[in-house]
């Protein structure tokens, strides 16, 4: 799948740093390829738990309490309401943005 991930991160964050973005993609890697991994089910409770642990926890390492990183994914998931479809690369660009870490990915 050949994508630019930066128009959909661009759509919430005018000023996106290219080189946090282009980190996101070379972390998510092989998943970008399938449809249905390159995107973010926020109704499902596994993927939220996903997220929390796998992008929040393990890669950011972030320490807070799952209800603070539930709040700041909430608070993504609002953002992007508009959107049927929320994209990884985008979804993570913005946890990552809101708890300082994009300098993780450049």
């Amino acid at each position: 799948m050949s994508q630019d991930w930066a128009v959909d991160v661009l759509k919430y964050q005018p000023k996106a740093d290219h080189k946090a973005i282009e980190g996101i993609v070379r972390h998510l890697g092989i998943a970008l390829h399938s449809r249905d991994a390159s995107l973010v089910a926020f109704t499902d409770p596994e993927e939220v738990k996903r997220v929390r642990e796998s992008f929040l926890r393990k890669k950011l390492g972030l320490t807070a309490p799952d209800a603070e990183l539930d709040k700041a994914m909430e608070a993504v998931r609002e953002r992007m309401h508009a959107d049927k479809t929320k994209n990884r690369v985008t979804v993570y660009y913005l946890l990552a943005d809101h708890f300082g870490k994009l300098a993780d990915f450049t």
